[in-house]
C-alpha cells in the first residue's frame, strides 16, 4: 500500500503522517509505503491519487489546502476535492502559531505590530508554499493587523521552517507540529496561536484575536482519502485501521505533544467537513486577492 504525503519530507504534513503511519500499518497487516510527492500547493500529489486504481492501494493525505483552498486559488486544477475521492475519516485538528526569529525585536504580539507598521514591507515571511494554509494564515493576519509583509512561498513546510530558521526569512505562521517544538528549544520566539481558544500544549501563549488582531481564527484540518469509486468495504477497513491508530494512547500522545489533536470520523462526517469548509476558503481566497495561475 501506497499513501501519498503531497509535501516534502520534514513539514508539517509529513511528520503528522509519520506520527500515526506505523500504528495504521499494524492494524491493516502490511506494510504502509510513505510517498511524497510535493508540488502545486499539495495539489499534485492529491492529483495523482485521484487518478489511481480504485483498489485501496494508493491512498492519500489531504488537507484544507488540497481539498479546499487550491479550489479557488489556482486557474487551473485538474481534480474536484469531492467528485474525485471517496473520504475514509478525519485525521487531526491542528492550531498553527506565529513565530519569529530571535533577530526580530519583539516578544509580543503588539511589539510586533509596533515593528511591522514602522517598518512596512521590510520583513519577509515564509510559507509552506503558494495557496497552503501558512500562506492564506500569513494573509489573513496582514489583512485583519493592517500591516505589509513580503511572501517567500517555499517547496513545504520543512523547507520553509529552514528559511527562518537560517534568518533567511523572519515570520512564520505554520502548523504547530512544526514550529512548537523549535520554540521549546529556544530557536524560535512563539508569539501567539491562530485558534479562538488557547492550547493545551501551550497554555501560556495567546491567541492572536486576543493579542489584538481581532476575528482571527484559523485551524488546518486534514483527512484521508482514496481514489473515488473505491468499494465500501475497502473504505471501511481503511477507516477501522486509521481510526484506530488515532486513539491508540502512544499516538494521541504523539500527537497532542505536539499541538496536534486528533480527530478520527466516519467517512461521511468528513464529507460534510469538507463541504462546510469550502465557502470560508473561498471566500478568504477571494478577500486576500491570491490566485496562482
Amino acid at each position: 500500500m501506497r499513501l501519498v504525503v503531497a509535501f516534502p519530507p520534514g513539514g508539517g504534513a509529513d511528520n503528522l503522517v509519520r506520527a500515526v503511519a506505523p500504528a495504521a500499518q499494524k492494524f491493516l497487516g502490511q506494510p504502509l509505503v510513505i510517498d511524497n510527492r510535493p508540488g502545486a500547493g499539495g495539489s499534485v500529489g492529491v492529483e495523482s491519487v485521484a487518478r489511481s486504481a480504485p483498489d485501496g492501494y494508493t491512498i492519500t493525505h489531504g488537507t484544507n489546502g488540497t481539498h479546499g483552498i487550491n479550489l479557488f486559488l489556482y486557474s487551473r486544477i485538474a481534480y474536484d476535492p469531492i467528485v474525485d475521492f471517496a473520504p475514509v475519516t478525519r485525521f487531526t485538528i491542528v492550531p498553527a502559531m506565529l513565530v519569529i526569529h530571535p533577530s526580530l525585536p519583539a516578544s509580543s504580539v503588539t511589539e510586533l505590530l509596533a515593528y511591522l507598521k514602522a517598518n512596512p514591507g521590510k520583513v519577509s515571511f515564509s510559507s509552506s508554499g503558494n495557496g497552503t494554509t501558512s500562506h492564506m494564515a500569513a494573509v489573513m493576519f496582514m489583512k485583519l493587523a493592517g500591516v505589509e509583509m513580503v511572501h517567500i512561498p517555499y517547496k513545504g513546510g520543512g523547507p520553509a521552517l529552514a528559511g527562518i530558521l537560517a534568518g533567511d526569512v523572519q515570520l512564520n505562521i505554520d502548523l504547530m507540529a512544526v514550529t512548537f517544538p523549535n520554540v521549546k528549544a529556544g530557536r524560535l520566539k512563539g508569539l501567539a496561536v491562530t485558534t479562538a481558544h488557547r492550547v493545551a500544549v501551550a497554555p501560556d501563549t495567546p491567541t492572536l484575536d486576543e493579542s489584538g488582531v481581532k476575528g482571527f481564527e484559523i485551524a488546518a484540518t486534514d483527512g484521508i482519502y482514496a481514489p473515488a469509486g473505491t468499494p465500501r468495504p475497502i473504505i471501511d477497513r481503511l477507516n477501522a485501521a486509521f481510526v484506530q491508530a488515532l486513539n491508540d494512547p502512544e499516538v494521541r500522545e504523539r500527537l497532542l505533544s505536539r499541538g496536534s489533536v486528533p480527530s478520527p470520523s466516519t467517512p461521511e462526517e468528513l464529507t460534510r467537513h469538507i463541504a462546510s469548509e469550502l465557502p470560508k476558503w473561498r471566500d478568504l481566497v477571494r478577500a486576500s486577492g491570491a490566485k496562482v495561475d
